[in-house]
């Protein structure tokens, strides 16, 4: 079994993918599709979630995977939706604490993304893919049991 930490890299490595997915949509249908921008980032969103829960299930929780993807997909989607907001009032909180730094936003956007991607991260392995049974009632934590703790 895959340790947390190993779980936590393979999941911020396929949350890069899933940026230049989003990045990339975004920007190819604004540029050279003529879309709005708001129709654009809604298209990009929902295409960089659904690589980022194909290539999650498939690498990152490939132990974890249930056999209801319907399931598991809504609640990824939710986690996903509810880290973006996490995201944009961390983000604004943090403009709002230190006024200063709206002249580099892109400080307060690391310091939202940070702070959503743990969330993601714990939400994703502790509900989207725990196997109520084995990993409890559907909820997991993230500490390792202890090798004492195992026998």
């Amino acid at each position: 079994m895959r340790t947390w930490r190993g779980e936590a890299w393979w999941f911020g490595a396929i949350g890069t993918v899933g940026f230049v997915v989003d990045a990339g949509v975004l920007t190819w249908l604004v540029r050279t599709q003529g879309w709005g921008l708001y129709e654009s980032r809604a298209l990009s969103f929902g295409l960089a979630v659904t690589a980022t829960w194909y290539l999650n299930r498939r690498y990152t929780f490939r132990r974890r995977t249930g056999d209801d993807r319907a399931q598991e997909y809504g609640r990824y989607l939710a986690v996903q939706i509810l880290g973006s907001l996490i995201n944009l009032a961390a983000y604004m909180a943090v403009i709002a604490a230190l006024p200063a730094l709206a002249a580099y936003p892109v400080l307060p956007l690391a310091a939202g993304s940070a702070l959503a991607m743990i969330f993601n991260f714990a939400a994703s392995r502790g509900f989207v893919f725990a196997q109520p049974g084995r990993d409890g009632p559907g909820l997991m934590p993230l500490t390792e049991p202890r090798d004492d703790a195992r026998s």
